[in-house]
């Protein structure tokens, strides 16, 4: 039977870059965070491993998702104002309940998103405040960009930009000076979580649109963590998304790749190095090959 500590009490805290703080919780054998029936917690956010981000600098900092419980949100503002940070600012990635959970935390702050992330937040607030686990209240952002936005956080410079890849809404965040992309779920290691199938196309072209910025590390909000604490992936994980998307989309004339398991699926990606394989992974990948399928009528 699997353990269930409180929750936030297995998160570990990390910092790969001066300033930058990693919050990772989960990837843990025998262990639940919320329940031993299916939810979204443990099962779409703490078996697959999952991490929030912060920077420092000075007095100010800001926080890239507020995690999966208010429990955790409250650890990761602890640590920031531990660390100096007085004046939090908070950024969402995009709509899903497992960036958005620890909001109520941080009520008190500039939460910012992008015009798109702000109405599927509108659109899904009911189903949200009544999911298992729920969040409620769930504290909205308020403060509004579209397409892109610089800050400066402490002496940090930090550039948003928006992407369609996983979610319509995604935000992604950029530290020019150590040229690391904050990812949230535009990208994945080892594979993308399909959200919205119909979308796969605009998801390819958002890939190799920022397969063209100057990114030398990136910082996904599901991945391994000792990659996480090492720095992050390297670009090569975004044309491994690519090529995974690109044969989810082949699924339509290759009706027998459907057949395949993950392992199967990928098996270049793995063979090579560039993506590490991880058994729970492989009902992502199951339902992905069904809700492209279903999406595309088969």
């Amino acid at each position: 039977m699997p353990t269930k500590p409180p929750l936030g009490s297995t998160m570990r805290v990390h910092q790969p870059y001066k300033g930058v703080y990693a919050f990772y919780d989960g990837r843990i054998d025998g262990v639940r965070a919320y329940s031993e029936e299916p939810n979204w917690l443990d099962d779409g956010a703490y078996a697959l491993g999952v991490c929030s981000y912060a920077i420092v600098s000075g007095e100010e900092a800001l926080v890239y998702d507020t995690s999966i419980s208010n429990p955790h949100a409250a650890l990761i503002r602890n640590a920031l104002e531990e660390a100096g940070g007085r004046h939090i600012r908070v950024v969402l990635s995009h709509w899903h309940v497992d960036h958005v959970a620890g909001n109520a935390v941080f009520a008190d702050c500039e939460i910012i998103a992008n015009d798109l992330t702000a109405q599927a937040l509108i659109d899904n607030k009911e189903r949200l405040e009544n999911d298992t686990p729920p969040i409620r209240p769930l504290v909205m952002p308020n403060s509004i960009f579209k397409d892109q936005r610089s800050l400066m956080i402490g002496e940090i410079e930090v550039e948003l930009r928006h992407v369609d890849i996983h979610s319509h809404d995604g935000t992604v965040m950029i530290l020019p000076h150590l040229k690391l992309l904050f990812a949230g779920d535009a990208l994945e290691e080892p594979i993308t979580y399909v959200a919205e199938p119909k979308r796969l196309g605009n998801h390819l072209l958002d890939l190799e649109r920022i397969s063209t910025w100057d990114i030398e590390k990136i910082l996904p909000n599901h991945g391994a963590e000792n990659v996480i604490i090492a720095g992050g992936y390297g670009p090569e994980l975004i044309a491994a998304t690519a090529r995974y998307v690109s044969k989810l989309m082949r699924l339509r004339n290759e009706p027998a790749l459907a057949d395949d398991d993950l392992q199967t699926f990928t098996v270049e990606d793995f063979r090579s190095g560039v993506l590490t394989y991880y058994a729970p992974y492989e009902p992502v990948h199951r339902q992905n090959v069904e809700f492209v399928l279903k999406a595309q009528g088969k």
